[in-house]
């Protein structure tokens, strides 16, 4: 029998609330622990993605493989080339889209998904450089990483510490962060942007936002900031 069998509409309908509610409020506190946390890190992430010369390949399994997929988009629109590779197709001939120019970006909270290292270890023989996000910092794949990005946790940001919710929005949104820094260090414009969106709404946009402000290039020599 249902929990809720011969309670009101009003009682059902409050309950189903809150708990949708609560949901949200936890998952808003793993994005405010983000913002809160981010260190330099963040800095060495821009600064091995500024002094490479190829393109940024982002990786993940499972609910990461989802946001791996949308931050590969999200750097390609704001200027920054990216792709998304499935690490399982990675190594039944996918490898070959890696070379010693690109950064790898793999995202796994645990650190420990036997295909993803496997993968991240023929990456390296490449000689690509190695972004780990991960909540792990002793795990595996962040000790293989030439910058790897520890994540906090919050306690209920996750659904019985399992089921990847809240920490998922937490990388996005640090890929976000990652994204539009990484457009304002190169200048990107807006109109390179409606360039590339020739369909949809925003490509029929006539008046554009204002310029982003320029920032400092980490990768860049003194002399040249």
């Amino acid at each position: 029998m249902s929990a809720t069998a011969g309670l009101p509409d009003d009682a059902v309908s409050g309950s189903l609330l809150a708990a949708g509610r609560s949901r949200i409020i936890a998952e808003a506190e793993a994005l405010r622990l983000v913002g809160d946390s981010l260190d330099e890190s963040f800095v060495a992430a821009v600064r091995l993605i500024r002094s490479s010369e190829g393109k940024v390949v982002t990786v993940g399994v499972g609910t990461s493989g989802p946001v791996a997929r949308r931050m590969a988009h999200l750097l390609s629109t704001t200027g920054t080339p990216s792709l998304f590779l499935h690490p399982g197709d990675a190594l039944h001939g996918g490898l070959g889209a890696i070379t010693a120019a690109d950064v790898v970006l793999a995202i796994s909270k645990g650190g420990g998904s036997a295909e993803l290292n496997e993968f991240m270890r023929l990456a390296k023989a490449r000689g690509a450089g190695l972004l780990v996000l991960t909540a792990k910092a002793e795990s595996p794949l962040a000790r293989a990483a030439d910058v790897a990005v520890v994540f906090p946790q919050s306690p209920d940001s996750d659904p019985g510490g399992i089921i990847a919710m809240g920490s998922n929005l937490a990388v996005a949104a640090w890929g976000d962060a990652l994204a539009i820094v990484l457009m304002q260090i190169s200048g990107y414009s807006w109109d390179q942007i409606i360039d590339a969106h020739p369909s949809g709404a925003v490509g029929q946009r006539e008046q554009l936002p204002a310029a982003l402000s320029r920032l400092p290039d980490p990768a860049a020599p003194a002399s040249d900031r």
